[in-house]
């Protein structure tokens, strides 16, 4: 089929790595859509992230690094819902985000592995783990709530889908498993169906399900239907089924049947199955997809096949509904994203032609409104009228797609049809139905609407108009007009008929709604007039209607200024004020007259008003000069100045500062010119300089940045206003950085008196030129010094005070700041009194004054740099005495007793507190000597290094750095970048090391030439102290490290140090030489000190001769040299040599390894001979144990059969296992007949096919393990008989039956496994799994003895297993008669039933079905016996009659059409009163015309539709069939109804009777009057009529509450006794009238 003309369009939306997902991550697992709104893919390579694909922007991926197992986007909003396992643990950690927010909404620990999650609803989450499901709501802090526990058809399921129905009632859940044994290519499905109400889970087969609503007729509720796909393998069938069913039924209401159709399977995919099912809510069709890309499409209402199609090449893994088209997403491995939707132009054609279903295809069109049933409904509506069916035809027209038959000619066509009596017309019917289905269009709405003016129902139009059933039209305006203005105009208003809805409005004087709805539909109304109409009666009315037009879009449709003269017209200046102030909020350039117009208006008349318009600042567009001008005239000086532009005028104005608000004035200024604000504060200052200083200074404050700071202090310095210039800097100096300002406020302070704010700036500020301010100070010459010490104590102009101080005679204030305000500064005040020739008393007063508060290293800085240092002695001394530690006083001495030559080597030597460094450098130019003992008494490394280098002193140098013994001194001298190193080596090698007893020196020296790698000056050292006589000639240490040296540096002298050196270590000496590969030397050293070993394991090692190293061997004669010999040999595979080796040795250690080479080089017979060697020296298993083994190698049984009768501790089971192994059997019988090791042997001897052998030896070692080797070795020789006596012993053990059943069974000796079984059934162990396995076998292989042997031994059958069996091999009967035995009568009814043709008996099954415990089965046996037994139906039935809902029996019975049939049970059943039966009885009873058992069943049964039932039978041909019907009536108290078909029928008693019983007055009066209108007096009828009319009498008189005497009646005959009878019964009617 073409694509363009199939019923179904699939489309390619997208291709994942076409937007860059790699095809690795196209799976189940890593892509989920949970609605047709987003695609999420998690990624793991190269990072961690989740893309987010938006399906309106496919295109443009949203990549996030994310670090999840699961992501899920939610179906509707931009929510991601996260899932990561915890490290270490099976919980799982879940978030769920908002992306749009940024935020995290929710996060939980799972304590248990989620397998499955899925948003089921846009606020709920699925989770689903190995044992529950669970329901976390995304609203609120809640947690997951437990719904139900997973069923055991789900265990070991892969879980693929979760759902819930729209009312979160019911719940699914589906897995997949591995298919059956006999066909593990077909996926097997399980699903899980959940009732949240009844909390009840049901397990059924199924591999995809899916939800669905669906509106049953008859029930305006709409019905839960489930649909679900099954493919299942049983019996080697395949079977592929959809099912539709509903979800609790409502009670009383109709259901839907269960419906279910075939999937039909290529061939090529019979091993394909259902992977998604999704339902078209808007076509009602259910799609199932497969796995390897096959469509199938069902209509969900009858399951009717639609369309087959494979959409996709690849397999299918993920779907999604996509519900706005009616259709579904589907995502393949290739990563194509597919839409598949519903074809509307040839779905309905297609249906139609190529399947001819005619009426799917019909409604499939009316369901969709869908094309290509047109010709088909309108003669489907044409055959209906033509039937007179014209509910049916009303239906059809309301439903037609598209609306074809929604037009006049349908209404046409229903108006002429003639009306009957008493019945409704047709056309009302059909606008009945039309209104039930939806809206009327306009022709049908006004043609309704015109019956229902026509009866004065105004109501009913009411009710639909807010039911939004009628179109509205110009004309239905019209036509409702005439009964209510109200209702018309609400039509008019949605028919958009304008000028009449004006018109309307216009009536009802709503004027705003005019303006309201013109500006709704864009109509133009005379507004000017409607304005002059209001204005007349309401002003504020007025006002709001202008305020709506000038709102309206387009602009006002009356001029303003128009309306403004309106207003002002009538002398209503508020009013106009109020509008203008309204409509000109924009401040709009073309209302610049408006704006000058309110402004004029208001000054004249009300200035307040115009002050605030103008506070405001909502105008700017106006006439500025002439407001100016008027605000001038109205006192409003501020607003004046606001509005003038010229300088003179502001000028004028401003000297009024008496009548303006000194704030306002300082405002005003901020909006002028910095030329013309300095103009004005000019002119304020010269006007009155006193009165107006203040506002001056507050303008200059709040506008310093416009005007500027220097042209402010230049305004106040003109007017030599410091006052001004003091309150002016002082208001911002804190924020201020500028020097200039900080100076000018100092100077206006000064000069203003405010000293003590001098002093605080000074102290305070950091930003004053401190020179200059220092300058103006001594200038000023304040009588207060303290501002001028703050100046130059901060800036550091101590010199310059002190001087000033000096010279000024200010005494006081110097010894004032040297001891309160600085002593930290003493130095510099001193230093500058002796610059100034001050005497040396003051200052040595001046010093002593102060004391330790003064810095003694200034101090003596300041007396060094004028060689004035002398003068300090008397204080330093003063300080020393009283125990002072400074380092400064000491250093200070120090100098001066240096310059002295006071004998400077003791204070150097014996003063603990001075600083070597300084005192050191004090002494490098006058004495290097002195400088050198400085530096060595505080271990000044670097400056001694230098004084010496500088004037070289050698000597001393190698001297301190010997007795420092400091590596990094070492290391400092010793650097090749060092050019003084030399000659330091040679004053250490000659004198300093020479000189010294200490051996830590020695070692330190040495320590520090190894690290220098100097090897070649080690040596000479080394050689100068340990081969030329000194302290240390001996020295073990000195001797290794001279040799080691030379081991590193000159190998040539080592052997000659090896020689002449006897005390040094020679082991470790040694092995530094084997690793510097000098192993000459090495084995020299070995020898020299008798380490034969280490000297062996050189040549061996090393030098590599095997040869020196036996020659070696034999010289010394030692058991260790010899066995590393061995060891060498061992490893170079010379294994005789190496084993009489190990014998010389006498070595039993390395047994293990001669073993091992032994068995590889195959030199048993050696081998022999060292094992018999070691026993001598060890007692091990392993040695016994590898020589009975080495004896089997070499054949030497009888050795063996010796050995072993020998004390041994040889492991003898290893060793005959090993030889078993090996396949040495004879020697392994041997071993295992001594140890008695029944088991072993017995297989040993199957192994030497002595199998009698083996039987007895099994036989004593009673073993199931034996037997069975030796009994399957027996069955493979065809040894049965001993085969046999071997399984008798296996099968009484449970556990090895079925093993030796199976080595049988796959060998075909059937009938050899049977005479087994036979034969152990007489065991005195016989056991149920014996009786069970053979009956197995029975149904396999022999049929015939199969029922006999289950009823013999049915109490010791597996029965569960043996039914296993049965279902396998087909046998129902015997499959029925295990289930009954097992109790499982639910399966042996199904078995009956399913396989009747073998296991239905009668009899049987009527004791099987009163037992089942599945409701179900009940119905399933009536469709049963329906099919194949209809004649004994009624006999089961009545079996069941207790247990079975009539209701559905009936149900059952009506669709099949064969309610007949079981008549009899609906009879037996009918005391029970059910409303179907009685209805389905009543039924049966018509159609038979059987009207007694009828009238029986009414009187006896009330429970069916006695309405329906009247208005059924009221027309049946047969007079007593509408005699029922009005008895109904009668029963049911609608006595009209019943009179009324009393009298059709001529029923005059039946019809009086009713009358009487009703009670109802006005009923016996209209019958009286139709018996007086419509009854005919004949001869013949008189005394009838008579009868009939005192009975009537009766009733009358009862009714009307009068006595009653007959005694006169009983006298009346004839005619004339009815004519007075008549008109007594009107006498008395007329009374009871009057009584009323």
């Amino acid at each position: 089929m073409a694509a363009a003309n199939a019923p179904i369009t699939m489309k390619e939306v997208l291709t994942l790595p076409s937007i860059g997902i790699s095809p690795q991550f196209i799976t189940f697992t890593n892509v989920t859509m949970e609605s047709d709104k987003y695609i999420c893919v998690r990624e793991t390579a190269p990072q961690n992230s989740v893309v987010i694909v938006d399906m309106n922007m496919p295109n443009q991926p949203l990549r996030r690094p994310i670090t999840a197992d699961s992501a899920l986007m939610n179906p509707n909003s931009r929510i991601l819902a996260l899932k990561a396992q915890l490290p270490g643990t099976t919980q799982d950690h879940l978030q769920i985000f908002n992306i749009e927010m940024k935020t995290k909404m929710k996060s939980y620990q799972m304590p248990e592995q989620i397998v499955f999650w899925k948003w089921i609803t846009p606020k709920m989450l699925g989770l689903v783990t190995q044992s529950s499901c669970y329901h976390w709501s995304i609203e609120g802090d809640s947690e997951p709530v437990k719904m139900f526990e997973r069923t055991a058809n789900l265990a070991s399921n892969q879980i693929i889908n979760y759902r819930c129905d729209p009312s979160e009632k019911w719940l699914v859940l589906i897995g997949i498993a591995p298919g059956s044994p006999e066909r593990q290519q077909l996926v097997k499905g399980n699903m899980q169906l959940f009732s949240v109400e009844q909390q009840r889970s049901q397990a059924l087969e199924a591999h995809a399900a899916a939800f669905a609503q669906f509106k049953v007729p008859g029930n305006e509720n709409p019905s839960t239907l489930i649909s679900f796909a099954t493919k299942t393998f049983n019996a080697g069938q395949i079977t592929s089924k959809l099912h539709v069913i509903e979800l609790g039924a409502q009670p009383g209401k109709p259901s839907f049947s269960k419906k279910q159709a075939d999937l039909f399977f290529p061939p090529d995919f019979a091993d394909d199955f259902p992977v998604a099912m999704q339902i078209s809510h808007k076509y009602n069709l259910i799609y199932v997809i497969t796995k390897l890309g096959l469509l199938f499409v069902y209509d969900l209402e009858t399951a009717a096949a639609v369309y087959r199609n494979r959409i996709s090449p690849d397999p299918i893994f993920l779907t999604s509904e996509a519900s706005t088209v009616g259709g579904f997403y589907a995502i393949n491995r290739r990563g194509q994203v597919l839409l598949a939707t519903v074809n509307e132009a040839t779905i309905v054609p297609f249906v139609s032609g190529q399947l001819n279903n005619l009426e799917l295809a019909v409604n499939l069109a009316k369901r969709g409104n869908l094309p290509g049933a047109e010709n088909l409904v309108v003669q489907r509506f044409q055959e209906l009228f033509a039937q007179t069916k014209y509910k049916e035809a009303a239906e059809l027209a309301a439903e037609s797609p598209q609306g074809i038959l929604r037009t006049p000619d349908t209404v046409a066509k229903f108006q002429s049809v003639p009306v009957q009596a008493g019945q409704t017309p047709p056309l009302l019917q059909y606008f009945g139905t039309l209104l039930t289905r939806g809206k009327l269009n306009a022709f049908e709405s006004l043609e309704l609407s015109r019956l229902v003016v026509n009866q004065n129902k105004k109501n009913l139009l009411e009710n639909w108009l807010a039911e939004d059933k009628l179109e509205c039209s110009e004309e239905l305006g019209d036509l409702v007009k005439t009964v209510d203005n109200d209702l018309a105009l609400k039509i008019y208003i949605k028919a958009r008929a304008t000028p009449k809805v004006v018109a309307a409005f216009a009536e009802r004087r709503e004027f705003d709604k005019i303006l309201i709805y013109s500006k709704q539909v864009g109509y133009t109304p005379d507004y000017l007039f409607l304005l002059q109409t209001i204005l007349r009666t309401d002003p504020q009315g007025a006002v709001n209607f202008a305020l709506m037009m000038s709102q309206m879009e387009g602009g006002c449709p009356v001029d303003y200024n128009t309306i403004t003269d309106l207003f002002l017209q009538r002398n209503l200046i508020r009013e106009a004020t109020a509008f203008l102030l309204d409509v000109l909020k924009p401040n709009l350039p073309e209302h610049a007259f408006l704006q000058t117009k309110v402004l004029e208006i208001n000054l004249v008349t009300f200035p307040n008003v115009a002050d605030a318009i103008l506070a405001n600042g909502m105008f700017s567009h106006y006439d500025r000069p002439r407001i100016a001008q008027l605000c001038e005239k109205a006192g409003l000086y501020i607003r004046a100045l606001q509005h003038y532009s010229e300088l003179p005028d502001i000028k004028r104005v401003i000297v009024n500062t008496h009548a303006i608000e000194p704030q306002a004035l300082v405002e005003f200024f901020g909006t002028l010119s910095r030329e013309w604000a300095l103009e004005c504060m000019k002119d304020l200052l010269l006007v009155n300089l006193r009165g107006n200083l203040q506002i001056i200074v507050q303008a200059a404050k709040e506008y310093c940045e416009q005007l500027g700071i220097d042209q402010c202090i230049k305004l106040f310095e003109q007017f030599k206003s410091y006052e001004g210039l003091y309150f002016f800097l002082g208001s911002f100096l804190s924020s201020s950085e500028d020097p200039e300002i900080h100076f000018k406020y100092i100077e206006a302070a000064a000069k203003t008196g405010q000293i003590k704010e001098v002093e605080r700036v000074t102290r305070e500020s950091n930003f004053y030129d401190a020179e200059k301010t220092k300058n103006f100070l001594m200038e000023a010459k304040l009588p207060d010094a303290r501002p001028l010490i703050n100046v130059c104590d901060r800036f550091g102009f101590v010199g310059d005070l002190t001087h000033y101080l000096y010279t000024n005679n200010m005494l006081r204030y110097i010894e004032g700041y040297v001891q309160k305000v600085n002593p930290g500064n003493a130095p510099l005040v001193v230093g500058q009194l002796l610059d100034d020739e001050c005497p040396e008393d003051f200052i040595k007063g001046l010093i002593l004054s102060v004391r330790s508060l003064l810095p003694v290293e200034p101090l003596v800085d300041e007396c060094e740099k004028r060689n004035r240092l002398r003068l300090l002695t008397q204080f330093l001394e003063h300080l020393v005495s009283e125990g002072s530690q400074d380092v400064h006083v000491h250093n200070a001495l120090g100098k001066i007793i240096i310059d002295s030559n006071n004998n400077p080597e003791h204070f150097l030597t014996t003063n603990p507190y001075y600083d070597s460094k300084v005192v050191g450098k004090y002494c490098e130019k006058r004495d290097p000597t002195l400088a050198v003992v400085a530096y060595r008494r505080g271990q000044c490394d670097d400056e001694l290094i230098n004084v010496t280098n500088k004037n070289s002193l050698f000597k001393l140098q190698a001297r301190y750095v010997v007795e420092r013994m400091d590596s990094d001194l070492w290391e400092k001298v010793l650097n090749p970048e060092n050019e003084y190193r030399r000659q330091l080596i040679d004053q250490v090698v000659s004198t300093a090391l020479p000189e010294s007893k200490s051996p830590e020196q020695v070692s330190a020296a040495v320590k520090a030439f190894m690290t220098a790698d100097l090897p070649h000056e080690l040596i000479e050292l080394l050689e100068k102290i340990v081969l030329q006589n000194s302290a240390f000639s001996g020295n073990f240490n000195l001797q290794n490290l001279l040799i080691l040296t030379a081991i590193k540096a000159d190998p040539s002298r080592v052997m000659d140090y090896i020689n002449r050196l006897d005390n040094f270590d020679g082991p470790a000496v040694g092995e530094v030489a084997v690793e510097a590969q000098l192993y000459e030397e090495a084995y020299a050293i070995f020898k020299k000190f008798n380490l034969n070993v280490q000297a062996v394991n050189v040549l061996l090692d090393n030098i590599r001769s095997i040869d020196r190293a036996v020659e070696f061997a034999f010289r010394v004669e030692e058991d260790a040299v010899w066995s590393q010999v061995a060891k060498a040999q061992l490893r170079e595979g010379l294994v005789s040599d190496a084993i009489e080796s190990f014998i010389r040795a006498d070595d039993a250690t390395q047994f293990h390894e001669v073993i091992r080479a032994a068995e590889e080089a195959d030199v048993y017979h050696d081998l022999v001979k060292y094992l018999l060697m070691v026993r001598q020296k060890a007692k091990e298993p392993k040695v016994d144990s590898e020589l009975i083994f080495a004896y089997a190698k070499i054949d030497r049984l009888s050795e063996i059969e010796e050995f072993i009768l020998m004390p041994n501790v040889a492991n003898l089971q290893l060793v005959g296992d090993r030889l078993f192994d090996d396949a040495l059997y004879e020697a392994a019988k041997i071993i295992f007949a001594f140890i008695s090791n029944w088991a072993k042997l017995a297989c040993t001897l199957v192994k030497l096919k002595q199998f009698q052998g083996a039987v007895d030896a099994a036989r004593k070692a009673n073993s199931a393990k034996t037997w069975k080797e030796v009994c399957f070795a027996c069955v493979d020789a065809e040894e049965f008989r001993l085969a046999q006596m071997c399984g008798l012993n296996i099968i009484v053990q449970v556990d090895d039956l079925e093993e030796v059943s199976e080595y049988y069974q796959n060998r075909g000796y059937f009938n050899e496994l049977i005479s087994l079984m036979e034969s152990g059934l007489g065991l005195e162990r016989a056991h149920m799994g014996i009786f069970t396995e053979l009956g197995v076998l029975y149904a396999r292989y022999r049929y015939e003895k199969l029922m006999e042997h289950i009823k013999l031994f049915s109490t010791r059958l597996n029965i569960p297993k043996l039914i296993r069996a049965c279902d396998e091999q087909q046998h129902w009967k015997e499959l029925t008669y295990l289930y009954i035995q097992y109790d499982e009568f639910d399966n042996a009814a199904a078995t009956v039933m399913n396989h009747s043709p073998e296991a239905w008996d009668h009899m049987q099954f009527k004791d099987i079905v009163v037992k089942v415990a599945n409701v179900e089965l009940y119905y399933k046996a009536v469709h049963f016996y329906l099919q194949e037994h209809p004649d004994l139906i009624n006999d089961m039935l009545n079996v069941l009659a207790l247990r079975v809902d009539h209701t559905r029996v009936v149900d059952i019975m009506r669709k099949a059409g064969h309610l007949l049939l079981v008549k009899p049970y609906m009879v037996a059943v009918q005391s029970n009163n059910v409303s179907a039966v009685n209805e389905a009885l009543n039924q049966i009873y018509v159609e038979e015309e059987d009207y007694d058992r009828l009238r029986e069943s009414i009187d006896l049964h009330d429970n069916f539709d006695q309405i329906g039932l009247a208005q059924k039978i009221e027309k049946h041909e047969l007079l007593e069939m509408r005699r029922v019907a009005a008895y109904i009536y009668k029963k049911a108290g609608r006595w009209k109804q019943s009179i009324a078909l009393s009298k059709k029928d001529n029923l005059y008693k039946d019809a009086m009777e009713t009358a009487s019983q009703s009670g109802d007055r006005e009923l016996a009066e209209e019958l009286l009057v139709y018996f007086i209108e419509k009854v005919t007096f004949h001869s013949y009828g008189c005394c009838f009529i008579l009868d009939k009319l005192i009975i009537l009498y009766q009733t009358v008189w009862s009714v009307c509450c009068l006595p009653l005497n007959l005694v006169y009646l009983d006298s009346l005959t004839g005619k004339e006794g009815m004519l007075c009878l008549m008109s007594l019964c009107l006498l008395r009617l007329g009374s009871a009238r009057c009584c009323s």
